[in-house]
């Protein structure tokens, strides 16, 4: 069941199941489950590996991050690739799970998202992958709201998230054994 307003709102105050969402979301948050904003934006090189017991993803430059008070924006152009993160971070307890939807603009811009879903247990900012697959270049502030998170229960409870990238981590650093 997707939870609402009303119990998001109450779990953010109880137990931080989301930490620095913006004031529009905190007092007035719309649909079933909150917007998230753009805080970070990297751009990917080198190569990847993605194999059954060891992975390593490639290596990232970060070229826009929010500031808060600065206003600052980045330029996509047709076919730009970039993974971004949020500025709000999550706090997921072992019956809840998070998935995420591009609000209606970005895509209507010609942005694509790209998403996972946020796992029980898991805790940190949350990466996507960006791409501009319209023909037209977008120039997006940074901290503008861009995916709509919602949560769910999960019934009879879930297990804890084991993976890498618990805290929000971006990239890995080397090749690394898969836990």
């Amino acid at each position: 069941m997707i939870l609402g307003p009303s119990v998001l709102l109450k779990l953010v105050k109880e137990k931080k199941l989301v930490e620095g969402l913006g004031e529009r979301d905190l007092k007035t948050p719309e649909g079933a489950g909150f917007d998230l904003r753009l805080g970070e934006v990297f751009k990917i090189s080198g190569g990847a590996f993605l194999g059954i017991t060891h992975r390593e993803t490639p290596k990232i430059e970060k070229v826009a991050e929010y500031v808060e008070g600065k206003l600052s924006t980045i330029e996509i152009k047709p076919g730009d690739f970039f993974l971004v993160s949020t500025i709000e971070k999550v706090n997921l307890p072992l019956d809840i799970t998070v998935n995420f939807k591009p609000r209606t603009t970005t895509f209507r811009s010609g942005l694509f998202l790209r998403t996972g879903n946020g796992a029980p247990g898991y805790c940190g900012k949350l990466t996507f992958g960006l791409k501009n697959e319209g023909p037209i270049t977008v120039v997006m502030e940074l901290g503008a709201r861009f995916v709509h998170a919602q949560f769910e229960w999960v019934d009879g409870g879930g297990t804890q998230y084991k993976g890498q990238w618990q805290g929000g981590r971006v990239t890995t650093e080397k090749r690394e054994k898969q836990i």
